[in-house]
């Protein structure tokens, strides 16, 4: 868990993390609450059912196969988010009326030596593209997040289980919506 030395608020050391959700001090009664951010994933299939994958060019699990998606903005909705980082990392315009919820799970986002609770969201979603385009040729991807693309068949749990995702939480929305297709 995240630890802070001091009081946000009056400089106290007396700070204490409690009942895993919220720090306070009994200095100036302040209380900061622990409270997880949203994050979206995307689950893109091409015509022949082919999932969308990047390959994450920057910690954490860098190196690992991660859906589409990121953190929501401040004011944002989690489908409006959903379609913005697509956007952002491929440049690929999802339908907003395409989008079907899929499940959410908690998970843990490392960073930087920071622990972020998240609330993941899944969507699937429908893309535009051109007379017979193929999917990854649409792709245009943000380099600094994303190193590499590819699709990957999925028709069995151990198609999920075989690749290296980078969140299990995408694991687990994989695993929910193969279920919803079968």
């Amino acid at each position: 868990m995240n630890e802070f030395n001091f009081c946000p608020k009056c400089g106290s050391r007396k700070i204490q993390f409690v009942q895993n959700k919220k720090w306070i001090c009994s200095d100036c009664d302040f209380d900061l609450y622990n409270n997880v951010a949203a994050a979206v994933g995307l689950i893109i299939c091409d015509a022949e059912g082919n999932v969308f994958f990047e390959t994450r060019a920057k910690n954490p699990r860098k190196g690992f196969l991660a859906l589409p998606g990121g953190f929501c903005n401040p004011d944002e909705s989690a489908e409006d988010g959903a379609i913005r980082e697509c956007f952002e990392e491929t440049s690929l315009r999802v339908e907003a009326a395409s989008l079907k919820f899929i499940a959410s799970f908690p998970n843990t986002y490392e960073y930087k030596n920071f622990s972020y609770k998240t609330c993941d969201i899944f969507f699937e979603a429908k893309v535009r593209l051109e007379n017979g385009e193929k999917l990854l040729d649409a792709i245009h991807t943000d380099t600094k997040e994303v190193s590499a693309v590819t699709t990957k068949k999925i028709a069995s749990q151990k198609d999920i289980d075989d690749l290296p995702l980078a969140f299990d939480s995408a694991k687990k929305a994989l695993s929910v919506w193969l279920k919803k297709n079968e």
